[in-house]
């Protein structure tokens, strides 16, 4: 391997290391259409891959626009199978998931839910990062 491919895997390595090392935790629930009015758009439609922000990201409606990468790391509930299918989903913030009533740190849309885990878990352990 040459020294330009040795700098190449290294400054890769690096790059994948931080992104983990930066990585936040949380918990992951899930809401079902309709998606809109949403407290950051009101009635404009943004899609499905879409989520409402818990106090621990909102900022005052800072969070509104920002995209986060969401990856499932296991179950809330002891004895529960893994949910987990192995992916990540990058989700944008539209909404606003108010405490007491909010039960994670991000609620994702039903559709983006399903694509990182089985949705009969209902509540999630996360690792997200803002993009």
């Amino acid at each position: 391997m040459g020294v330009t491919m040795r700098i190449l895997v290294v400054v890769c390595m690096v790059i994948c290391l931080s992104s983990v090392a930066h990585a936040a935790q949380g918990t992951a629930t899930y809401y079902t259409p309709p998606y809109v009015p949403s407290s950051c758009y009101g009635y404009q439609n943004n899609g499905v891959m879409i989520a409402a922000a818990s106090n621990a990201i909102w900022n005052n409606k800072a969070a509104c626009g920002t995209f986060y990468r969401v990856r499932c790391t296991g179950s809330t509930n002891v004895g529960v199978p893994q949910p987990c299918r192995g992916q990540s989903v990058v989700v944008k913030i539209v909404d606003y998931c108010p405490s007491p009533g909010c039960q994670g740190t991000i609620d994702l849309s039903q559709e983006a839910f399903s694509m990182i885990a089985d949705p009969n878990a209902g509540k999630i352990k996360i690792e997200y990062n803002k993009l």
